[in-house]
């Protein structure tokens, strides 16, 4: 279906805490084409957070109605709860847009499956693991126990920085950003140059 598109599907992965959210928004922000895949989620939503635009909140019995009739085109258990790209959500976006995904690499494994999608795949990984109790920590979103959970999860996530296009890592927030930013434009150009 789409090896025709001109648009490139991005995903940025990294452990939590190492700023792929917010490079995510920043890019969304700066180009127009690039829409955030917005994920379906059985977990509660933070404070700041608002259905459909930072997650679908739904329950676990319909996720999973979902996972049976195979709607999605990855979905994940992290931490306890579901997270998951609906393919409906996806296919739509992508006739007029480019789709940056915020996922662990667990998604990126399910999605690389799929050979039509024109993606680029990249790893984003703080300095060291000091640094990310810091960041954590800092970000005041989880109960200790989560930030705890969260970062024993560290050792794990980096090791499937293999499965990825590029490997960045994010010492200073504006350079990664531009790192990315420049991946992005050249990945963009590739495609334009191979779809005419």
């Amino acid at each position: 279906m789409y090896h025709d598109s001109k648009n490139i599907m991005v995903i940025l992965s990294s452990p939590s805490g190492a700023g792929k959210t917010t490079i995510t928004k920043k890019i969304q922000q700066k180009y127009n084409s690039f829409k955030i895949s917005v994920s379906h989620t059985t977990r509660e939503p933070r404070p700041n957070e608002v259905d459909g635009v930072d997650y679908h909140f739904i329950s676990k019995k319909k996720f999973e109605e979902l996972i049976a009739q195979k709607q999605f085109y990855e979905y994940a258990n992290i931490f306890g709860n579901y997270y998951g790209t609906l393919k409906k959500t996806v296919d739509e976006l992508f006739l007029k847009n480019d789709i940056i995904f915020d996922i662990d690499w667990q998604g990126t494994q399910q999605l690389s499956k799929f050979k039509n999608l024109n993606l680029v795949k990249i790893f984003i990984i703080p300095p060291n693991k000091d640094e990310l109790k810091t960041r954590l920590l800092k970000r005041n979103q989880d109960s200790p126990g989560e930030v705890k959970r969260r970062f024993e999860a560290f050792d794990n996530d980096v090791k499937h920085w293999n499965d990825y296009d590029y490997i960045v890592i994010n010492e200073n927030l504006e350079t990664c950003y531009k790192q990315i930013e420049n991946i992005i434009l050249s990945s963009k150009k590739n495609i334009s140059m191979f779809s005419q």
